[in-house]
């Protein structure tokens, strides 16, 4: 009697929570799991299962790999800032008829003594500077620094993982640095290179949320930009463990 095919997940990666569910999922007998990647960071670490790096060539070609690699669940655990990918996700899921599950982090909350101002995107964030400091703390990543690139009057302290490229601002020190950083360590930054405004995505998680205690802390404002929201139809859930229970009820983690 022939044995039934490994169940197949298909994970959709490049956040801390995708690299946790696929150490999960690939520790469970009798579970295949790939995550890919899309080949932006150079030296993504270990993953435990298979691992694919680069894009499928829009929805289409995503939906054509989940058929050829009878994939039976897709994961998007990208960043709450990778829209297109999220949207390819669900048209691709929904044209094979493949069962998806979208995992988000839920995102920062203003509290008590923060001085906070949403933008809806990073050139509306780029706009709102000249009106709150010289000297600003860039944390929104290495892709979008063209959108501050005009902004020849401030001086920008950027961090990412990687070094940026051209174009952007003409003033700027980099300093390369993962996550995650400490309120004290935070702080010392600010203070040290004597940082007027904060610029940040709402990523969510506690990685890197010691910097908006930091500010808080020094009475700085900060600059949040929001999300973009999801599809249409598209609901999502907050951690691993509640992505495990979906894929669980789908009969996808093994004995």
């Amino acid at each position: 009697m022939s044995r039934p095919p490994s169940p197949h997940v298909l994970i959709l990666g490049g956040t801390t929570e995708a690299r946790r569910l696929a150490a999960d999922l690939a520790a469970r007998p009798g579970v295949r799991v790939t995550t890919s990647l899309a080949g932006r960071v150079t030296r993504p670490g270990t993953l435990a299962g298979e691992v694919r790096t680069g894009g499928f060539g829009g929805p289409e070609g995503l939906a054509a790999w989940l058929r050829e690699r009878r994939v039976d669940a897709l994961v998007d655990a990208t960043h709450p800032f990778a829209g297109r990918m999220t949207s390819n996700a669900a048209q691709a899921a929904a044209v094979t008829g493949t069962p998806a599950v979208f995992l988000r982090r839920p995102g920062w909350q203003a509290g008590p003594g923060d001085d906070w101002h949403p933008a809806a995107s990073l050139t509306e964030a780029a706009g709102l500077l000249p009106h709150l400091g010289d000297r600003v703390f860039l944390t929104t990543g290495r892709l979008g620094l063209a959108a501050f690139a005009h902004l020849s009057a401030l001086h920008f302290l950027v961090r990412s993982v990687e070094p940026p490229e051209p174009p952007r601002p003409p003033d700027i020190r980099v300093l390369t640095a993962r996550g995650p950083f400490t309120v004290a360590d935070e702080t010392a930054l600010l203070r040290e290179h004597r940082i007027d405004v904060l610029v940040t995505k709402d990523s969510g998680g506690a990685a890197t949320a010691a910097k908006l205690t930091a500010a808080r802390d020094l009475a700085l404002p900060v600059v949040v930009v929001r999300r973009p929201p999801l599809p249409d139809g598209v609901s999502a859930e907050p951690d691993v463990r509640a992505v495990l229970e979906r894929l669980e009820g789908l009969g996808l983690t093994g004995p």
